[in-house]
């Protein structure tokens, strides 16, 4: 009798434990999939802010030297919205993505954070590139163009390669269209480059933002 009654407690005990580990592991997926639709969820905000910040910013930089003949270079007032809106923009982009990996730990947010840092590195090499061609005197011309298309292409490389790293299939979209914009653009010289590398990239930004939202990827 006692026997029956202390195998009976010690089955009851290995079905509540089996069925504790059942409600964490369904606890912790769910944490994981609300986790991953809030850092999806930042993707159509962050394509629209930088959609927008590179159509105004290119476009005033475009309206400043579109009269020059010969190219002298932006105005510093243009250049000086350029570097507002682009902090504006790292700011959000930071917020966004700092509160959508809050609280996510394991691969998938360490390849977030190197991608990241990747891109970050790769646009501190452009502008300093950029400085060394200024001191060896290269033409204004030539910085014009670099200047435009340079910091486009890396994002666009680091975008491309995000399959790797944020097994996102409209960030690697993205990436590769910026990197057409960007070695297609270039053609146009120091003058014409700024509009359209501005209103393309501008377009795939946006156009990447409203599909996400259509598709319900938002």
């Amino acid at each position: 009798m006692n026997d029956d009654t202390g195998r009976g407690r010690a089955g009851t005990d290995a079905d509540d434990e089996q069925l504790d580990v059942h409600d964490a592991a369904a606890i912790l997926a769910d944490a994981r999939d609300h986790a991953l639709h809030e850092l999806r969820a930042s993707y159509p905000l962050l394509f629209t802010v930088w959609g927008l910040i590179l159509f105004v910013s290119y476009g005033v930089i475009w309206l400043s030297v579109r009269s020059q003949h010969p190219y002298t270079g932006p105005t510093p007032l243009s250049l000086v919205v350029l570097a507002l809106l682009l902090g504006a923009g790292g700011v959000t982009t930071a917020v966004t993505l700092g509160r959508a990996l809050t609280g996510i730990g394991g691969v998938s947010a360490v390849q977030r954070r190197i991608g990241g840092l990747a891109l970050l590195i790769g646009l501190v090499g452009v502008f300093t590139l950029e400085g060394g061609l200024a001191h060896a005197h290269a033409s204004e011309s030539l910085l014009g163009v670099y200047g435009a298309v340079a910091p486009m292409l890396v994002t666009g490389v680091v975008y491309a390669a995000s399959q790797a790293i944020w097994l996102d299939w409209s960030t690697r979209t993205l990436g590769v269209w910026l990197v057409l914009v960007a070695a297609g653009s270039a053609y146009a010289g120091p003058v014409g480059v700024w509009g359209i590398a501005g209103l393309a990239s501008a377009v795939g930004f946006l156009a990447m933002a409203v599909i996400r939202h259509r598709r319900g990827l938002a």
